[in-house]
């Protein structure tokens, strides 16, 4: 084996390396909703500020995510959406391979909700024809980072209470984090049985981003995610 040749294959290892952590793999997953502060990701991942700073430390070092300061605020994002490909390809090699995580995919996802989600490619069809209601059901602060263009941010834990705000016609369409997020699942589970039509959105909101589909941010207008 040449140097260069094992040279590059301990970058390879390294970069691997990083991502073998739950907590950092978590973070990523909340910095798929869009850019956020050492202290948010702290309080969303209930990790101690310290800890969550040195997993990101490790992040960037191998060029997973990025930083920029906004006056005193450090705030932290993906460093560019092959994150989001990386982390997808994750999921299904552990998904295919470990036959404990297929009876967690059944127990925890499969069988809370047999009615076929919609698929992003539906939801821009219907989002055209104005055939649906879409709530954005993430935290608020999640839903002022970044959301799909379109819809209405009704926490989870808010729902139940506001449910006057939604009229039973059209269907209603909820998203959350992604695909192992469950705030979709108690959302339909909340509308139904009060007489919604309502289903979630496949893949949730990181799929949304991954597929490279308009996103509404803080600090900009619609656009594609880049």
């Amino acid at each position: 084996m040449t140097d260069a040749r094992r040279e590059m294959f301990g970058f390879l290892a390294e970069t691997a390396g990083v991502l073998a952590s739950p907590s950092r793999i978590e973070l990523l997953d909340l910095l798929a909703q869009g850019e956020r502060s050492v202290e948010e990701l702290s309080e969303a991942s209930h990790l101690s500020v310290a800890n969550a700073s040195l997993h990101l430390q490790q992040l960037r070092r191998t060029g997973i995510v990025s930083r920029r300061r906004k006056g005193k605020q450090i705030l932290y994002d993906l460093a560019d959406a092959r994150v989001l490909d990386l982390m997808a390809i994750l999921r299904g090699m552990a998904e295919t391979n470990h036959a404990a995580a297929q009876e967690i995919l059944r127990r925890a996802y499969g069988e809370r909700d047999a009615v076929p989600p919609v698929t992003p490619e539906e939801l821009v069809e219907r989002l055209q024809r104005r055939s649906i209601r879409l709530i954005d059901v993430r935290p608020e602060i999640e839903y002022r980072a970044a959301h799909i263009p379109g819809a209405r941010n009704i926490p989870i834990m808010a729902l139940a209470e506001r449910l006057e705000e939604l009229p039973k016609r059209p269907e209603i369409v909820a998203y959350c984090r992604g695909p192992y997020c469950v705030m979709a699942y108690m959302a339909v589970e909340i509308l139904r049985p009060v007489g919604y039509r309502a289903r979630r959105l496949d893949g949730g909101f990181m799929e949304w981003r991954r597929a490279g589909l308009p996103l509404v941010r803080s600090d900009a207008p619609a656009r594609a995610d880049t």
